[in-house]
């Protein structure tokens, strides 16, 4: 064991007004001598140590020569917190400390030692809430903050624990022993003990096995642990919050450091929820915030079980070589793959291969496949011919690839139709299972061509990866499975392998098949790049990036070079095709860029999206077309309560979504956007709902306006939202209504 060593700290005076006149800071410094090497110190958990490495070291699987945080490279240091009694150091008044005390006293340590800038601050559990107080306390004190299976709060399921812990610790008989059979319970999961135990029982104490494990880890922690040092611990634990002082959680803004959290999925103390919500809070604010999640049944105690994911978490951080090495994901749309474009996508694949770039290829229906099959279906169930442009598709889909064979595809598109015509009708089921052949040839094709180029490519069918519910037509992922199954595949064709996946379809559990709705593949492609923690997710289109309108519209429209995730999500919701509105969150939970490229026009950059945008000014407008408004009537609602309510909750009911809500103070009129197509099942149903309040006239009418258009104006200063509504008067164009929450939006 590496020898301790000591910092005398002279009269300090905690957060509670209490002066101490003499505290020792003790610690053990492994790898590189101070000074020498960048430095990585890492905060131990509630009964951990300083012995972070070494023989005995309790993290040793990934500190150590020639491993992850490798001591030839760095310089470890691990601070003892004061009072945990590992250098027989205790605390007996415990109560005038909180965990913001030891952030100060850790950051005094590192003057004292001349460390003036960390390379990474890491802590797990209570180590890790205490670099997220240190991070607030000196935003620029390290280049990384590595938070894992923690919060920058105790959040109220822990403090309740923690004071179940304390009335163990003041009340019982066997206090050590007893509290930690408790927290056992919360570090670890139901799941994790029914698989180790099995209700089996031990022959020798006559016992259930997991009580007998229950008990022996009291011992072993009395054994080793101070009742005073638990006391402190404990209350150290709930006292996490950065925000205490000032209530406001934008103090998290000021941290310079690039953030990578680190959440367990089945932590229940510090829930992989709230770290997602932290996550999420901050990317909107910061481009240097990553999320990243073990997936484990143990538990909170899964980071000091589960190394070969935390390795592959933080691998990239500590060994700089490896961020090249990480995955892009590359998606290919319909008009790129067609006929005339699909030579362009083999070369732009080529070359990434060429270059050394570990790919996953993401492919849509080639051309019109998708139109073409949905027409096709229409007719068959219409009764009408429709054989001569089946075979046109088949035709279509052969010319580059004469030689590849897509007889089980074209058999089974053949029967699909015969039973739609003969029956004159089709399910949803029955459709998703049509359209889904689009993509399937496409995968087939792409895969053919990029073998005649010596590329170790690898038809792979999403049906297989994602697992989504029942919802034919517009399915929802099961994540947790999805990802398992995603994460199992790509480890076992890796390497020099191509994967090319077909984006868009999905499968049951059953593995019946499923869409995700239109233009669905980008949200494949942005969940492979999720799961596969990928570095960039790269959209290649028929257009340079996202314009500053619609160019089909607008014959001046400029392309916008770099936009932030949430101006990407206005535009994605309000009328940008480019997008799809659900591909932006799993790229936000890992902070993944996209890029959004022009298939035929490889030189150009694109557009980047990325977490945080630091240009002003509008950056787009956005058209939504194909909408109706609403126009909710009622005098006599004014001041009852519960309307809004009953009009989303009938409207869910029926299946429809609306885009956009305005109404005024009064409740007297309502404006609700919804698709056209939707607009007057969507009346019935508000007709049938608030069918007593016609008759008492407290509804006066439903009426649909259908001739309308959504502008979405990304980007405007709400301060100067008059100049665009001004320029649609000067035009004579009169807006219904204006709403503006984050963008302005008119209907016209």
């Amino acid at each position: 064991m590496k020898q301790l060593q000591h910092i005398e700290i002279k009269n300090y005076t905690t957060e509670s007004g209490t002066l101490y006149s003499n505290l020792s800071l003790s610690y053990q410094l492994f790898g590189k001598k101070l000074g020498s090497a960048p430095v990585v110190l890492i905060n131990h958990a509630l009964t951990g140590n300083s012995n972070v490495a070494g023989e005995d070291g309790w993290w040793n699987d990934l500190i150590g020569s020639n491993k992850v945080i490798d001591t030839n490279a760095y310089s470890v240091l691990c601070f003892n917190i004061p009072g945990n009694g590992y250098d027989n150091f205790v605390i007996d008044t415990y109560k005038n400390f909180i965990a913001r005390d030891i952030a100060k006293l850790f950051l005094i340590g590192l003057k004292k030692l001349q460390v003036a800038k960390l390379f990474a601050l890491i802590g797990g559990s209570l180590g890790g809430g205490i670099a997220w107080e240190m991070a607030v306390l000196a935003p620029q004190i390290t280049s990384h903050l590595i938070p894992i299976a923690t919060d920058w709060k105790s959040t109220d399921w822990l403090l309740a624990n923690c004071q179940i812990q304390e009335q163990f610790l003041l009340n019982s008989s066997n206090p050590v022993h007893d509290a930690r059979m408790h927290a056992m319970l919360c570090y670890r999961t139901p799941a994790s003990f029914k698989k180790r135990f099995q209700r089996t029982i031990n022959e020798e104490s006559k016992l259930f096995n997991v009580e007998s494990w229950l008990l022996h880890h009291g011992k072993k922690l009395q054994e080793r642990y101070q009742l005073a040092s638990y006391k402190l611990m404990n209350q150290l634990l709930r006292s996490i919050d950065v925000t205490r002082g000032n209530g406001n959680v934008a103090v998290l803004e000021t941290i310079q450091a690039n953030i990578h959290i680190i959440g367990v999925d089945s932590d229940l103390f510090f829930t992989a929820e709230e770290n997602r919500e932290t996550y999420k809070d901050l990317a909107t604010v910061h481009a240097n915030v990553t999320y990243n999640e073990i997936n484990s049944e143990h538990g909170h105690d899964a980071f000091l079980i589960e190394y070969e994911q935390l390795k592959k978490i933080i691998e990239p951080i500590f060994q700089e070589q490896l961020k090249t090495k990480r995955m892009k994901v590359v998606k290919f749309g319909g008009k790129s793959l067609s006929n005339d474009g699909i030579h362009a996508v083999i070369s732009i694949i080529e070359k990434k291969v060429i270059e050394g770039e570990k790919l996953a290829i993401v492919v849509s229906a080639r051309g019109n496949a998708t139109d073409m099959l949905e027409e096709i279906l229409e007719k068959a169930a219409q009764n009408e011919a429709y054989i001569e442009q089946l075979e046109a598709f088949k035709y279509e889909q052969t010319q580059i690839t004469p030689l590849l064979d897509f007889s089980e595809e074209f058999t089974r598109l053949e029967e699909l139709f015969a039973g739609v015509n003969l029956l004159g009708d089709y399910s949803a089921k029955t459709k998703d299972e049509v359209l889904a052949h689009g993509e399937l040839l496409s995968i087939k094709t792409v895969t053919d061509l990029l073998e005649q180029k010596g590329i170790n490519a690898n038809a792979t069918d999403a049906r297989y990866l994602l697992k989504t519910d029942a919802t034919f037509g517009n399915a929802q992922p099961i994540l947790d499975l999805s990802q398992e199954k995603v994460t199992a595949y790509f480890n076992k064709y890796n390497g020099t392998t191509v994967n090319v996946v077909s984006g868009f379809i999905a499968s049951t559990e059953n593995d019946e098949t499923t869409t995700l709705g239109r233009n669905g593949s980008n949200y494949t492609a942005s969940l492979l790049a999720n799961y596969l923690d990928a570095e960039e997710l790269q959209n290649y289109t028929h257009v340079d990036g996202i314009f500053t309108a619609n160019p089909d519209l607008v014959t001046d429209a400029k392309k916008i070079e770099v936009l932030s995730y949430s101006e990407a999500n206005e535009l994605a919701n309000f009328g940008a095709t480019i997008l799809h509105a659900k591909t932006i969150i799993p790229l936000l939970e890992k902070n993944i860029n996209l890029r959004i490229l022009n298939t035929f026009n490889p030189g150009d950059k694109g557009t980047l999206i990325t977490a945080k945008s630091d240009a002003k000014g509008i950056k787009s407008l956005s058209v939504l077309d194909k909408v109706a408004l609403l126009n909710f009537e009622g005098r006599g609602l004014l001041g009852k309560v519960g309307v809004d309510a009953r009009i989303f909750k009938a409207l869910s009911l029926a299946g429809i979504s609306v885009s956009i809500i305005s109404q005024g103070s009064s409740e007297r009129g309502i404006g609700l956007v919804v698709e056209k197509d939707q607009a007057t099942n969507a009346v019935l149903a508000l007709e049938k709902e608030f069918e007593q309040d016609f008759y008492t006239k407290d509804v006066n009418k439903i009426t649909i306006e259908e001739d309308v258009a959504v502008i979405s104006i990304i980007g405007q200063d709400l301060s100067e939202f008059h100049h665009p509504y001004n320029a649609l008067i000067k035009n004579q164009i009169i807006p219904y209504c204006l709403i503006i929450p984050y963008r302005v939006r008119m209907f016209v």
